[in-house]
């Protein structure tokens, strides 16, 4: 029988159709099932212990600088231990902790209810995903029964069996409708309205169903007058955008659980702070602490630090691109060079320092340093451009000054691109 004509040659490509005839080599191919398995099995993250933690879906135990609003849906919701239904509306951005707010309080009023004897479980519709009555109400009846046909029961039908499943539990069930607002645009407020008057016609019991609806922007205007007159406008929780140190110390308190203790520096979650509060949103927080954990996993770090925060930022959202870079004059690429060369080993520099490094730039590719006036208009250019953050210092520093930081590209990434872009421009002069 011919034998393989590339056996003797491996470097060519085989004229057998892959993949060639067992019987055209003398070994068949055997995949390193045992090489994988054990480098798999011999790494060990020295940065995240738990990426569960990181999970947008997992909801942690507490939620930090969210307590006011955990005040009031317990408020909203006392009447539920004497039997009533109850009804709430939050509204508030990307990022708020609209849906984590809601699950944690069903989490711990469960739990404050059977102390007090009552049986409480909440189910959670995604309207976005679910934006007609009879998906959502197949949702809510799917809870109870996980095997339910998805076809086949009109929304009155599983009205009845929804009714059937509460009296065998004996539960009250809160529905959270999350983004309520793609479903009262699509199939209006009629599903509202059948869950809000859920036991009308019951003479006991009463009082098993209340609803928390969520959704990014004023949505009971959506309702119709019907709809409507069930939830009451002053039953709504609005949550605002967290702030730069709010987001931070949701930065410190995602790091504990999901890292290693001490592997994130403190400065690199103030960054991350100071990056996520242009959209105030906790989401992408929790995404670059992730990212950056990651990438000072790859480089071999043992510690995250500010230079990782700039990759994931560059990685997630970038501001900063090729295209803007070369579209800056000299002096503002000069400017920027200083700013990289004083954050290669920091996460702030002060304008003094960054104005040192300015001059330096200057006089390495011939340019004369402009005055301070015009150097710090450079600083503010640059920050209205989105190239770097500029704040004041708060604690721990002399006084009280400007600092700058780079949120969006690291450091000796953004140097080396520059001066490959001045020494180009310098060369054609």
């Amino acid at each position: 029988m011919p034998r393989c004509q590339n056996e003797r040659n491996p470097a060519k490509l085989c004229k057998h159709p892959p993949p060639c005839p067992p019987a055209a080599h003398s070994k068949p191919f055997s995949p390193p099932k045992a090489i994988s398995r054990t480098m798999f099995e011999s790494f060990q993250s020295r940065i995240i212990k738990d990426s569960s933690k990181l999970s947008f879906d997992y909801v942690p135990d507490k939620l930090v600088h969210r307590e006011e609003q955990m005040r009031r849906l317990f408020s909203l919701f006392r009447p539920v231990l004497d039997g009533a239904s109850a009804n709430a509306f939050l509204v508030g951005s990307v990022g708020t902790g609209k849906t984590a707010l809601s699950k944690r309080f069903c989490l711990d009023f469960k739990t404050h209810c059977a102390a007090k004897g009552k049986a409480l479980d909440s189910v959670l519709v995604n309207c976005r995903q679910r934006g007609t009555d009879s998906a959502a109400l197949l949702r809510i009846v799917q809870h109870f029964q996980p095997h339910f046909p998805d076809r086949g029961f009109s929304t009155a039908e599983m009205l009845d069996i929804l009714r059937k499943d509460l009296d065998k539990a004996g539960v009250h069930l809160v529905v959270i409708l999350d983004e309520v607002d793609v479903l009262l645009k699509k199939s209006g407020s009629d599903l509202v309205y059948s869950l809000a008057r859920f036991d009308d016609e019951r003479a006991v019991p009463k009082g098993r169903i209340s609803i928390i609806m969520i959704s990014q922007k004023w949505a009971l205007d959506l309702l119709d007058p019907a709809a409507l007159s069930t939830f009451k406008r002053g039953n709504s929780v609005e949550l605002g955008k967290y702030n730069a140190a709010e987001l931070a110390d949701i930065v410190c308190e995602r790091a504990k659980l999901a890292m290693h203790p001490g592997v994130v520096d403190g400065d690199a979650m103030e960054l991350i702070g100071d990056i996520a509060s242009e959209w105030g949103d906790a989401r992408f927080a929790i995404e670059l602490l992730e990212k950056a954990g990651m990438l000072a996993e790859d480089s071999g770090a043992e510690q995250v630090v500010a230079e990782h925060v700039r990759a994931a930022k560059a990685e997630t959202n970038p501001v900063v691109t090729e295209d803007k870079l070369a579209e800056l004059d000299t002096g503002k690429a000069l400017a920027l060079l200083g700013i990289a060369r004083s954050l290669r080993k920091s996460t702030y520099a002060s304008t003094g320092e960054i104005e040192k490094n300015y001059a330096v730039a200057c006089e390495e590719f011939g340019e004369k340093p402009r005055a301070h006036t015009q150097f710090w208009g450079y600083l503010k250019e640059l920050d209205s451009l989105g190239f770097v953050e500029s704040k004041v210092s708060g604690t721990g520093t002399a006084g009280r000054t400007t600092v700058v930081s780079l949120p969006d590209v690291p450091a000796k990434v953004l140097e080396a691109r520059l001066v490959d872009i001045l020494t180009s421009r310098r060369a054609k002069k």
